[in-house]
């Protein structure tokens, strides 16, 4: 698994004009094939007399799933920008659609290319990208006299508490890289006299 992979910060729309042509470049977070082919009809449904809806997405944080169309426009010249742009840009989970609508005056096939790619890449610009980094799930169990103080420590210490639930005893649900497993076990026998259970489940990925 890769330690990291970067995405777009949130869904949304970047329009840019060349030569009377408009670019509007709509860009999602998307977890699977399928939410990325739903998002791309979505955006299909809505600009249906646009005269070309180009498209691609990477899927998988090691970019496993690469798929780009050119939706009518001379062979690579609008999908494969777009996807270029964005593994140039090291982007994963991330689906682009870029929608066309034709001003009367032709690009030609470098033109296309630039337009195509330098839309996808201004309106990552502009929506902004984020970090995930890979970290291991771990579940601590602590009795209730402790739980207070340990939830108010993991934070103190910059640890993201992502669940709590109550019980016969508290369990706390955390991230933690890797590295830090063996540390954190010692902080937490330390910081509960040794009354901790420490249960590492599998792994995920969070904002960095």
């Amino acid at each position: 698994m890769q330690d990291e992979y970067r995405t777009v910060a949130r869904a949304g729309v970047h329009e840019t004009e060349i030569n009377r042509s408009r670019f509007l470049c709509a860009l999602a977070p998307a977890a699977t094939e399928e939410e990325a082919q739903e998002f791309i009809a979505a955006v299909r449904k809505e600009h249906a007399d646009a005269t070309h809806n180009c498209w691609a997405y990477v899927i998988g944080a090691d970019a496993a799933v690469q798929k780009a169309s050119d939706d009518g426009e001379p062979g690579g010249t609008a999908g494969v920008p777009m996807l270029q742009m964005l593994l140039r840009r090291d982007m994963r989970y991330v689906v682009a659609v870029v929608t066309r609508y034709y001003g009367g005056v032709k690009l030609g096939a470098g033109g296309l290319i630039r337009a195509y790619g330098g839309a996808v890449g201004e309106a990552l610009d502009t929506l902004g990208t984020l970090t995930r980094r890979r970290f291991r799930l771990a579940t601590v169990t602590v009795d209730h006299q402790r739980a207070g103080k340990l939830q108010n420590d993991l934070r103190a210490t910059g640890r993201t508490v992502r669940d709590v639930r109550y019980a016969e005893a508290v369990t706390i649900e955390i991230g933690l890289p890797d590295a830090d497993v063996d540390a954190f076990r010692a902080w937490l026998a330390d910081a509960t006299a040794g009354t901790a259970g420490l249960e590492l489940g599998g792994e995920a990925y969070g904002d960095a």
